[in-house]
C-alpha cells in the first residue's frame, strides 16, 4: 500500500496517525472540512483535500488513488463516515480500512448511544468485503490536558475503575504496522497502555507536573453535573455527565494480547509521556 486517506486527521487521535504513516513511508492524504486548518498543522508534504465525510461525492473523490482509508471520527459524523466508506470502498479498490472504535464496544453495552453507534459502524465496515482492522483503544493520555484546562482540573464522578492509559503515538505506530502487512487484516484489536490507574490518579500526576499548585482534583458528582447541565442548557456538560456515568458502570474491556503480539505493545508510561509534553 502506498497512499492512505485519513478521515479526522486534525483530531486528537488522527493527527499522530497521519504523521506516523508518512514517517513510515506512506503518502498521506487528509480530507478536511477546513483545509486551511489542516495546512497549518501539516507541511506541504501532506496532501490536503477539501471535503466532508458526510458528503458522499467529496469523499468518493478523496478516495481516488488511495490504497487504504483510516477513520478517526468522533461525534455525530462517526457512523455516517463509516457507512459512507463502506459503501464506496469496494468500487474504490481499497486494500484496507482501519477504524477507531472503543474498548467498551461490545453488544452488552449497546444500550449506550455512543457504543451503539460504534457497533453499527463496525458492522458496516465488516459487511463491505474490504479487509479491515478495527482498533478499540481505552483512554488516551492526550485527554488529560482537556481535564485540566488553564490549571483548573475537574473530574465528573468518582471514576474508581482503573484503566490502562495509552499514548496516541503508540497507537499510531500500531496502525502503521497494521498497514505494512496482512497479519492484522479482518481483526478487532484492543489497545491498552502499560500502566493501570484511575482517571483521578492519572490527572493528579499530570497536574503535579504542569500545575504543582493544584493540591487535589475536584470531583463533581454526576447528579450535580446532570442538574447543572439541565438548568443552564449546557449540552456539552450533559454529554460528559452521561459519558462519565457510563464509564463508571462499564469500565475498561477487551484483551490486548492479540494486538500486542501482532503489532507490538504500547510502551509509553505516563511519566515518559509527561516528559515529552514538557519538551
Amino acid at each position: 500500500m502506498n497512499k492512505i486517506l485519513i478521515l479526522g486527521g486534525t483530531g486528537l487521535l488522527g493527527t499522530p496517525v497521519a504523521r506516523r504513516l508518512q514517517a513510515d513511508g506512506f503518502a498521506v492524504r487528509l480530507l478536511a472540512r477546513d483545509p486551511d486548518k489542516a495546512r497549518a498543522m501539516f507541511d506541504e508534504t501532506f496532501e490536503v483535500v477539501a471535503g466532508d465525510v458526510t458528503d458522499v461525492p467529496s469523499l468518493e473523490a478523496a478516495l481516488v488513488g488511495c490504497d487504504g482509508v483510516h477513520i478517526s471520527i468522533a461525534g455525530p459524523a462517526e457512523l455516517p463516515s463509516a457507512q459512507n466508506v463502506a459503501t464506496l470502498a469496494p468500487n474504490a479498490g481499497l486494500a484496507r480500512i482501519t477504524y477507531i472504535s472503543g474498548a467498551t464496544a461490545f453488544e452488552q453495552n449497546h444500550w449506550f448511544p455512543m457504543t451503539a453507534q460504534k457497533l453499527a459502524a463496525e458492522e458496516a465496515i465488516r459487511a463491505c468485503g474490504v479487509p479491515f482492522t478495527i482498533f478499540c483503544p481505552t483512554w488516551p493520555m492526550e485527554m488529560l490536558p482537556r481535564y485540566a484546562r488553564g490549571g483548573q482540573p475537574l473530574m465528573i464522578g468518582d471514576q474508581p475503575l482503573p484503566v490502562h492509559w495509552f499514548a496516541a503515538d503508540d497507537m499510531a505506530r500500531m496502525i502503521s504496522v497494521a498497514y505494512q502487512g496482512a497479519g492484522a487484516a479482518n481483526r478487532k484489536l484492543f489497545v491498552h497502555g502499560p500502566e493501570l490507574q484511575t482517571t483521578v490518579e492519572a490527572l493528579e500526576r499530570y497536574c503535579q507536573a504542569f500545575y504543582p499548585e493544584v493540591e487535589s482534583v475536584p470531583l463533581m458528582p454526576i447528579a450535580a453535573a446532570r442538574a447543572t447541565a439541565a438548568s443552564t442548557g449546557n449540552q456539552m456538560l450533559g454529554f460528559f455527565a452521561e459519558l462519565m456515568a457510563y464509564f463508571e458502570k462499564v469500565g475498561e474491556m477487551g484483551d490486548p494480547a492479540e494486538a500486542n503480539e501482532l503489532l507490538g505493545a504500547p510502551t509509553t508510561t505516563l511519566d515518559a509521556w509527561i516528559e515529552r509534553q514538557k519538551g
